[in-house]
């Protein structure tokens, strides 16, 4: 509501207040008896107490709210003290408003609240004021005021001409109180104070304390409007409201906050190590600062740059630890086996040490599936080196800005994220990891990958240009640690930049030692069982490896352990006996059924099934690929979601076995008149690649010759037209599943041998190696028998090739 007060009769009237009214609650104002007040009713409540008392007696309570910004109010949220006041006029405004002009009679006491809704009534004590005698001491308290009253005139504070009229007129003490409270006093709290005061004396001393406290701040105002006045004349608004501000300050006796805050950032660059350019770069920019108005939109966007320059690290390093000892110690500490990885940084830091502080960083990309510890291994470096570590996950974003940051002419603009965790960790010289780099996105924003070629690149990132900074900076320092799951997806140039280290999936052997070394302490910690000296046998984490975890790396491993731990909890929070050990039997109990069922080879040997290798992001695996043919036109027919390289392994097998028809003893025609089908199990998983090849030539020989494959042998392998074997990838995680399928043989492409050298021999204990380099050699290993035809009369001619070489144990 709004008030704005008019001054009405002196006289009471012959109204006699009821004990019960409706009362009216006013947002910023306070009626005092004798006014006449205009107001304007908006709230639901206020509309009906307003209505009701227009109904019955034309009198209602006014009270004013403690809080004036609150709409909806209750009874804790007005004063207690108000004023009854005569109904003189009510006009409706509009559906939801209404005027009205009430007056005042006399001031009330709120005894108690008889309704709440659908607007407040109480019941109310008419209060007297204290007799009074108007003695020396009153008529000298009155004159104060009117003296007062007199300067507040003559400053030029704007007053009704009524009000003028009536204080000279007016000669009573309380009702001179009441008039200049009302009119002079700009505080609701104050004005309330005065109307509660039941005591003249009493209540003329708060007056003439609060005019006073009134004139005090009127006169400063009064003297910095002229002095605002006198240095900017009838110059715009926004900037005589700034020199107000100012002159408001100057009074205060507190200094500029912009000479202050330019001071402040001048000290700061002064004590900061930074480059030429950049220094300067700052300097002219706190200048701009100094004479910029602090309440311009640019200025907080001036100080925000100032303040990101001298956040940067451009100078402030950390000591590397170079104890090759001590660094070696914490990588195996914290990872299990990884040596190629381990053994690089130890290179590095050899050469550091060497060479001294002038050696780049390296860059470095681990590729392997997930779960192999790729991100933990970035922190295991930082830790061993003594270096600060960042992650940033990059899987994702599609903005080049988020690397290279944005340009200060847009809003909100920031430096790129490279950037930021430099400032985050305060040195120039952290471990940077970059993760999931084989995920990063592109659109029409730009392409992430093309603003990391100049951060990757050892021979431009010692003068990376972020867009926010817009002065180089030295990236040189930064060891930079990218992660991926395939190198297929990375940008060929980026890709060139890094120096690819590939951590294959882990061999159920390194699971255990993983298991018992690192992941089942964590687990006990974390699930509160480290006094509780719980023990996993061998045995308990290979069931859980093998038939509960289908993946390379030892994630979910780990979240399996994690249940178990939960469980043993459990039962010890519950007063149950609790397992100390945890057997094979244990594991079935507390994680239910088997999850992963493990590829298994033929319970015999069949005609067209052949076991071939695969590799897959988790891991090797065994493919069981069936050929058969039967009558028809000549077509063939390729099933198992296979995709289009190894649909082309189908085809070249078909085409070398025509081209061989003779020696395997089969007509032509029999392959115009026969459909032949080529299926791989598991419909619904894609398959793709070359080195399926072998498996799938070997099928269809064993299915067209009638002779068996041999169940317990595995083979891989790419082919050509004219029968050569070619080399494959993947060789530890391949031998890895024919090992974990009870394999006994393995057919591998000659050119692999040397591959062999970073297999470890517990993987090829047990396993028969054969090496061949074309398939006669193949067919010859792999099937019951030899499926060749006249044999005598080819070695003759010099067909044959020479017979294949055959590794067995640890040899390479």
């Amino acid at each position: 509501m709004t008030a704005e007060e008019k001054w009405g009769d002196e006289s009471r009237g012959s109204l006699k207040i009821p004990e019960e009214l409706p009362l009216l609650s006013l947002k910023n104002s306070v009626v005092f008896p004798f006014l006449a007040t205009p107001l304007v009713v908006g709230r639901s409540k206020s509309l009906k107490a307003v209505e009701s008392a227009s109904q019955e007696h034309k009198i209602i309570v006014v009270v004013a709210q403690k809080e004036e910004n609150r709409e909806q109010v209750d009874k804790e949220d007005l004063y207690d003290i108000g004023t009854a006041c005569a109904l003189k006029q009510v006009v409706h405004t509009g559906e939801n408003e209404l005027k009205c002009v009430v007056e005042g009679i006399s001031r009330v006491r709120i005894k108690y609240y008889t309704q709440s809704d659908p607007y407040f009534r109480v019941s109310i004590e008419v209060l007297k004021d204290e007799p009074y005698a108007e003695d020396e001491e009153i008529k000298k308290i009155n004159t104060t005021i009117r003296m007062q009253v007199e300067k507040f005139i003559q400053l030029g504070i704007p007053l009704p001409t009524a009000f003028v009229v009536a204080a000279t007129n007016v000669s009573r003490p309380d009702v001179q109180a009441d008039l200049f409270a009302s009119y002079l006093l700009t505080s609701t709290e104050q004005k309330q104070q005065i109307l509660e005061e039941n005591n003249i004396k009493k209540r003329l001393i708060k007056l003439t304390e609060f005019l006073s406290e009134e004139l005090k701040k009127f006169e400063v105002q009064s003297q910095i409007r002229d002095k605002v006045q006198k240095e900017v004349g009838k110059t715009q608004r926004d900037y005589f409201l700034r020199q107000q501000l100012k002159a408001i300050k100057e009074e205060l006796g507190e200094s500029d906050e912009n000479v202050a805050l330019t001071g402040e950032l001048e000290k700061k660059l002064q004590k900061k190590k930074m480059p030429k350019e950049a220094k300067q770069k700052v300097q002219k920019e706190i200048k701009r600062l100094e004479g910029m108005p602090s309440m311009s939109p640019e200025h907080s966007y001036v100080r925000t740059y100032i303040e990101w320059m001298l956040d940067v690290p451009w100078s402030e390093k950390t000591s590397d630890v170079l104890d090759i000892k001590k660094a070696k110690k914490t990588l195996d500490g914290d990872h299990y086996d990884l040596e190629k990885v381990k053994e690089h940084i130890l290179d590095y830091l050899a050469v550091r040490k060497l060479k001294g502080k002038t050696t780049r960083g390296p860059i470095l990309c681990f590729v392997g599936p997930p779960g192999v510890g790729k991100t933990s291994l970035g922190q295991s470096i930082a830790k061993s080196i003594g270096r600060k570590f960042i992650r940033m996950s990059i899987g994702g974003i599609r903005d080049e800005a988020e690397i290279r940051g944005h340009r200060r002419t847009y809003v909100g603009a920031l430096p790129g994220r490279i950037i930021q965790g430099l400032s985050q960790v305060g040195t120039n010289n952290p471990v940077f990891m970059l993760d999931e780099v084989d995920k990063v996105g592109a659109d029409f924003r730009g392409d992430p990958s093309s603003a990391l070629l100049e951060v990757l690149d050892p021979e431009q990132n010692n003068s990376f240009r972020d867009h926010y900074l817009e002065v180089p900076f030295d990236l040189s320092n930064v060891m930079f640690i990218t992660t991926a799951n395939i190198l297929d997806t990375i940008h060929p140039a980026l890709r060139d930049r890094m120096e690819i280290i590939e951590i294959p999936g882990y061999s159920s052997e390194e699971k255990v030692h993983i298991a018992r070394q690192f992941l089942i302490g964590k687990q006990l910690k974390e699930q509160g069982l480290e006094k509780y000296n719980i023990k996993f046998n061998e045995d308990a984490i290979m069931l859980i490896i093998e038939e509960y975890t289908r993946e390379a790396g030892v994630r979910n491993l780990e979240r399996e352990i994690s249940r178990i731990c939960k469980k043993i909890a459990r039962e010890i929070v519950e007063d149950r006996k609790y397992t100390k050990v945890v057997t094979s039997g244990k594991v079935k109990e507390y994680l239910g059924i088997s999850k992963v069922q493990p590829s298994e080879i033929e319970d015999k040997n069949r005609v067209g099934v052949a076991t071939g290798l695969a590799y897959t992001p988790v891991g090797g695996d065994i493919l069981l690929i069936e050929s058969t043919y039967y009558s028809g036109s000549g077509e063939l027919i390729l099933t198992g979601k296979l995709g289009d390289v190894m649909q082309e392994s189908a085809k070249a097998a078909i085409s070398y076995i025509r081209s061989r028809s003779v020696e395997f003893g089969l007509e032509q025609k029999l392959f115009s008149k026969s459909d032949i089908h080529i299926h791989v199990p598991a419909g619904a998983v894609p398959k793709d690649g070359p080195s399926a090849g072998v498996a799938i030539t070997s099928s269809l020989v064993s299915a067209f010759t009638g002779i068996p494959v041999i169940r317990d042998t595995g083979m891989t392998g790419e082919i050509t037209l004219r029968g050569r074997v070619l080399p494959i990838g993947g060789l530890k995680e391949k031998l890895l599943a024919a090992k974990r399928s009870g394999l006994k043989k393995v057919v591998l492409p000659e050119k692999n041998r040397k591959d062999l050298e970073e297999v470890p021999k517990n993987i090829l204990k047990g396993l028969e190696l054969v090496f061949v380099e074309n398939i006669d050699d193949v067919v010859k290993n792999t099937l019951e028998k030899n499926p060749f035809k006249n044999r005598k009369s080819l070695e003759k001619e010099g067909t044959i090739p020479r017979e294949a070489t055959k590794v067995s144990g640890f040899l390479a």
